[in-house]
């Protein structure tokens, strides 16, 4: 008897482990259309001057830099999106028109370039805090992302996807699990058919990611960023952790310890000095970003999941441009190994493929397009 309890038990823990390993079909297809793409910010979210408005949207990305982005030789576009313009309190499921217009014509000109988009929703901090602090706001925007899905529902589900929310800055894990389950649900009632990219809370990480557990909703795929690391990353920027605005000459890639003195004497604190320690110490090279994305595609494997990486990239300022090239081929040749998807992080930003001429035209940046492997 106890033999018999035993190989039973074998046998559905070998059946356990083989169907784990059995991807869904759909969101696996779907994916196809996600392999390599760009970030269009600053366009409907990130707006610094705060003008959501028609002069901004009709000059910030126009029809000719939607067309440049599939010349260049990009799959999709990952549109973020902020919502708060379009959010009416209490009334949080009714779409301003006057908005979708410019919305519709950027998704429609996408499409009609022959790439995929993303519609990702791109709040502001201030926006996300609402999620927990005011116990009313998750219904509402539940409400919100049902009646955006719905809106967009119509147009053909192997091409339009839908991205719950950008880096959600929800530190507990599993109240962020829940919001996102719920989030989820809403837009599935909007758009039965369409998939579904969901993320870990705080940053969207790799250890983020690691961390939730999976939707029963089997038309999902599951997404990370990577910016590791960050003392390389975002050399230079103010917005960044502290350390990393010190940071304003050259953080090499890859890293050795011999570079860890003069890097040292950029920053004033020992904790500081200890964190460029570690950075120089660890050799980031391609041995030791693969160590991190390894993990997550294992994680993915052993649950059947699909797994993008919607964001990564290098501020451009203060960054030596082979050094950033350097990264961003070994990170995406890296994703491209364990089969994952991408998405750089920008078109025309701070971190941008492309630089803007002195008449305003976009410029694609050769060495960037050669480290991403397109034309």
């Amino acid at each position: 008897m106890r033999q018999s309890l035993v190989f039973c038990a074998v046998l559905l823990l070998a059946a356990i482990s083989l169907g784990a390993q059995n991807v869904n079909p759909l969101p696996a297809r779907r994916a196809a259309h996600l392999r390599h793409g760009i970030n269009a910010s600053e366009w409907f979210a990130q707006v610094y001057s705060g003008k959501y408005d028609p002069s901004h949207f009709d000059t910030y990305i126009t029809p000719v830099d939607i067309a440049l982005m599939k010349q260049m030789g990009f799959d999709h576009v990952r549109l973020s999106i902020n919502p708060a313009p379009m959010f009416q309190n209490g009334n949080a499921d009714h779409l301003p028109e006057n908005y979708l217009v410019y919305l519709d014509k950027a998704v429609n000109n996408i499409l009609k370039n022959g790439m995929a988009v993303i519609i990702d929703l791109h709040p502001d901090s201030d926006f996300k805090r609402r999620l927990t602090n005011d116990s009313a706001f998750p219904d509402e925007f539940a409400d919100f992302w049902r009646a955006l899905a719905k809106h967009y529902s119509n147009l053909d589900p192997n091409l339009v996807f839908f991205e719950v929310m950008n880096e959600p800055e929800v530190e507990d894990t599993f109240k962020w699990q829940g919001l996102q389950a719920k989030f989820a649900a809403a837009i599935r009632q909007g758009a039965p058919q369409h998939t579904i990219i969901i993320a870990g809370g705080r940053w969207s990480s790799v250890d983020e990611l690691l961390q939730i557990q999976p939707l029963s909703d089997p038309n999902i795929i599951y997404n990370f960023h990577f910016y590791t690391p960050h003392n390389f990353t975002h050399q230079g920027a103010t917005w960044s952790g502290n350390l990393q605005h010190y940071l304003t000459q050259r953080v090499a890639y890859p890293s050795k310890p011999a570079d860890a003195v003069a890097l040292q004497q950029q920053v004033p604190t020992e904790l500081d000095k200890l964190w460029i320690s570690r950075y120089a110490y660890d050799q980031w090279n391609t041995a030791r970003i693969e160590s991190e994305i390894s993990i997550a595609a294992e994680w993915a494997k052993h649950r059947g999941l699909v797994l993008t990486c919607n964001e990564f990239g290098v501020y451009r300022p203060y960054a030596d441009p082979n050094d950033r090239a350097a990264w961003l081929h070994d990170v995406r040749t890296t994703l491209e190994k364990y089969g994952i998807g991408w998405t750089m992080w920008d078109y025309r930003g701070s971190f941008g493929v492309v630089t803007k001429d002195s008449n305003g035209k976009s410029v694609p940046d050769p060495v960037t397009l050669n480290a991403l492997g397109l034309k």
